[in-house]
């Protein structure tokens, strides 16, 4: 089935749907010349890339793409059983010595280049969407446990650049997680959930380092679409000054 008529609105719940918001835009960036056009990153990506410097933009850029693989899984599941099955594939593969992995595939070339010795972080992440998919209602308890599998790879990206940031760090990508699902959510009992485990986030204390500005671009544009209700990332007009603003003074 085709990527864009499996996401024709009325084909699966919306929460199942979760990249829907990003079709019929051209304004997308591709994180490296050979991603399959599924994998092509939402706006708010390419700037948080363009703002990290090399060796964290290698790194957040495979992060990303896998984060858009797996919800590709989620949006393109009507079976629970068989969305774990395909996520249960990706544990697999990071569970195995990178030599041991099928070769090809450029996401997961690019986690034996750029995280090896650092899959635990990610497979952190595929348990994170997982609960989107064996969750009948999604409440404030399946959000942070969402927020902190997807959240697991910005601490370790964190730990490589500064140790004592990994916290932070943390905090951030929790804040990104929930603001993007938020985005992407119609029930409303599941959106004041996503929305009631972000505010327990609270405010954003301490800055970050200079190495993670892109993840400091990712916070502030998720923290401003929060408080708008939540909106998308990137809707409105100030979106390119928030992360200009964030990339300048870390949040």
């Amino acid at each position: 089935m085709l990527f864009r008529e499996f996401l024709r609105i009325g084909t699966v719940p919306l929460r199942y749907s979760y990249l829907a918001k990003y079709e019929g835009t051209r304004l997308l960036a591709r994180a490296v010349s050979n991603a399959d056009p599924d994998d092509i990153l939402p706006p708010e990506a390419g700037l948080a890339l363009a703002w990290s410097p090399p060796r964290v933009r290698a790194r957040l850029s495979i992060l990303l793409q896998l984060d858009r693989r797996l919800a590709r899984i989620v949006s393109r599941t009507t079976e629970p059983m068989l969305g774990q099955m395909r996520l249960a594939w990706w544990r697999d593969a990071l569970g195995q010595l990178p030599d041991q992995r099928p070769r090809g595939d450029a996401v997961l070339d690019g986690i034996g280049e750029q995280w090896r010795g650092r899959e635990a972080a990610l497979i952190a992440l595929v348990d994170g969407w997982e609960v989107l998919i064996g969750a009948e209602q999604l409440g404030t308890k399946e959000a942070e446990a969402f927020a902190a599998g997807r959240a697991a790879p910005f601490a370790r990206l964190a730990e490589d650049a500064k140790p004592d940031a990994a916290a932070r760090a943390e905090r951030a990508g929790r804040c990104w997680a929930l603001a993007d699902a938020v985005a992407a959510i119609s029930d409303p009992a599941e959106r004041s959930a996503f929305l009631a485990a972000a505010g327990a986030l609270g405010p954003a204390h301490g800055k970050l380092p200079g190495e993670l500005r892109g993840v400091a671009v990712l916070e502030a544009l998720a923290r401003r679409a929060l408080a708008s209700g939540g909106a998308p990332l990137m809707a409105g007009r100030g979106a390119s000054i928030t992360a200009l603003r964030a990339a300048i003074f870390l949040t």
